[in-house]
């Protein structure tokens, strides 16, 4: 499974970005999806989840202002961001599980600076 993470920038505060993730390889039985960041000199933390049943689950920190999307016909994952703050600044990732186990796309940095 390749992931391809695109779609990060220089944003001022207030506003919004759209985060895309092409998924590719074996994609068959994917049963979960997701959104994570990481900061310098702090771990990778989850942004958003979408299992294969539907169930979302935000960050605290995000919920209200970012929403998680998958378009299967398209093999692709979406992150929408609005009132982009500067704690938003950081490199996110895309990330799928199936059984073969869990796959990083290779980041994309979103700078939210005025």
């Amino acid at each position: 499974v390749q992931l391809q993470a695109s779609g990060g920038g220089l944003v001022q505060p207030g506003g919004s970005l759209r985060l895309s993730c092409t998924i590719s390889g074996d994609i068959f039985g994917l049963t979960a999806l997701g959104w994570y960041r990481r900061t310098p000199g702090k771990s990778r933390d989850v942004v958003a989840l979408l299992s294969n049943n539907g169930y979302i689950n935000y960050a605290d920190s995000v919920k209200g202002r970012f929403t998680i999307s998958r378009d299967a016909a398209k093999n692709s994952l979406y992150l929408q961001m609005n009132n982009l703050k500067p704690d938003d600044t950081a490199i996110y990732y895309c990330n799928v599980l199936n059984k073969g186990g869990s796959y990083w796309g290779q980041g994309t940095l979103v700078t939210v600076s005025s």
